[in-house]
């Protein structure tokens, strides 16, 4: 934004009646030298034709790699790609509505698989908004995604708690002053970037540095097999979801959670003591995958 532009942006700011949103730059990095452990890092976004991982394709996959510390400071910007994928059939129309994405614009392209191996080889953590579902779609196609730490920055970080009420990509921008070319995968990679490296609203905390933290922590997904059928409700309302694979309902709790579900569930929907109940051991490496997803 020009000088005069932003003068007239802060005089409306300081009246209290408007908000002004500037459109998001080039992350610029913070400009100075690492002066502690530093990481590889990628931000991953995709467009893709549904959101059937075994029958969509990926038409769109931007990547940023950048360089971040052990306290979630972010260094710089290492690489940034951005590729089309033509896929086998027509773009449906919602999808071309949603992304502006066209048969034209993606006719003749392929990703270059390699060079997505070759990107991704170093990362220390892949990072994505909807991790459950750009994991799964990357995976199905580029195996070396299934061996990545990954982290979600929708879920992992604690927006609400930090006084943002939506926490989609693009209300999370308008939260801070900032709007940008949305539904574009390497558009959303550099808005992410600029959250993830900016303080958080009430805290103060850097957000990469609280998404890595919640990233690191194991989980424990707890079974509730054989749970009487009048029960559900209850489990319900205690943010059980169902499996219809295999018929039962589950929880995703921390480590140190387990005990205090396991009595709950001992009081509350066995009635008595539970013996071999099934659980599961959840880590960064493997959460979000096609192997913990409960209905894959």
């Amino acid at each position: 934004m020009s000088e005069p532009l932003d003068g007239i942006a802060s005089v409306l700011e300081r009246t209290g009646e408007y908000r002004v949103l500037r459109r998001l730059g080039a992350f610029a990095g913070c400009g100075e030298a690492p002066d502690e452990p530093t990481f590889i890092g990628l931000i991953l976004d995709t467009e893709t034709t549904g959101i059937d991982h075994a029958r969509d394709e990926v038409i769109e996959l931007g990547i940023i790699k950048f360089e971040y510390g052990a306290s979630g400071r972010v260094y710089r910007v290492l690489e940034i790609f951005n590729q089309l994928h033509q896929p086998r059939g027509p773009i449906p129309p919602e999808i071309t509505r949603l992304t502006g994405i066209t048969d034209a614009d993606v006719a003749g392209h392929r990703i270059d698989d390699a060079a997505v191996q070759a990107l991704a080889a170093d990362a220390a953590v892949v990072i994505a908004h909807n991790a459950s579902f750009d994991r799964q779609m990357c995976e199905t196609r580029w195996p070396i995604f299934a061996e990545k730490n990954w982290a979600c920055s929708c879920h992992q970080v604690p927006w609400r708690q930090e006084g943002h009420e939506g926490l989609k990509l693009g209300y999370l921008l308008v939260d801070y002053g900032y709007f940008h070319n949305g539904h574009r995968a390497i558009d959303d990679c550099h808005a992410l970037l600029a959250l993830l490296a900016a303080p958080l609203r009430l805290s103060g905390r850097l957000a990469l540095a609280c998404l890595l933290e919640t990233a690191r922590k194991p989980t424990v997904r707890i079974w509730a097999t054989g749970s009487p059928i009048e029960t559900k409700d209850v489990l319900k309302a205690r943010s059980y979801r169902w499996s219809g694979r295999r018929r039962c309902w589950y929880i995703d709790v921390a480590e140190d959670q387990f005990d205090i579900e396991c009595g709950f569930l001992s009081r509350e929907i066995f009635r008595g003591e539970i013996r071999d109940l099934p659980a599961d051991r959840i880590t960064a490496r493997d959460r979000f995958s096609l192997r913990t997803n409960p209905e894959a």
